[in-house]
């Protein structure tokens, strides 16, 4: 009785112990390293093709305040012409970094009125 009693504790702990690994290999906390190293870098390399203020194809996020939460949803979700991004291609914590970062640029200048002279 004692060594089946032996082997079901074993099988238990070996199962307890293996799904204890697939947990910590999938779960978010196992992957905390950042896409990009820097906020300027992931907009430089991602958002400024379009959200520079003197390229003028989508909205300028520079110097807004955005937070960091709107920022990652847009940027999941898409909005408009603007294509979503998946965690695959940036993770959240390089988007903080990028929110930190455009928030520290100064606000893009208004644009002009059609028509205003200078």
């Amino acid at each position: 009785m004692d060594s089946s009693v032996a082997r079901i504790a074993l099988k238990r702990t070996l199962f307890a112990a293996a799904a204890l690994t697939l947990v910590a290999m999938f779960s978010p906390l196992h992957a905390q390293e950042s896409t990009y190293s820097s906020g300027k870098e992931a907009y430089d390399k991602l958002c400024g093709y379009c959200h520079k203020h003197e390229v003028g194809v989508g909205r300028s996020i520079q110097g807004r305040g955005l937070p960091a939460a709107f920022i990652i949803a847009i940027a999941r979700n898409g909005l408009n012409a603007m294509p979503a991004f998946p965690e695959s291609h940036i993770d959240d914590k390089s988007l903080e970094l990028l929110t930190e970062y455009v928030n520290t640029l100064p606000a893009a200048p208004s644009p002009k009125p059609k028509g205003a002279t200078p």
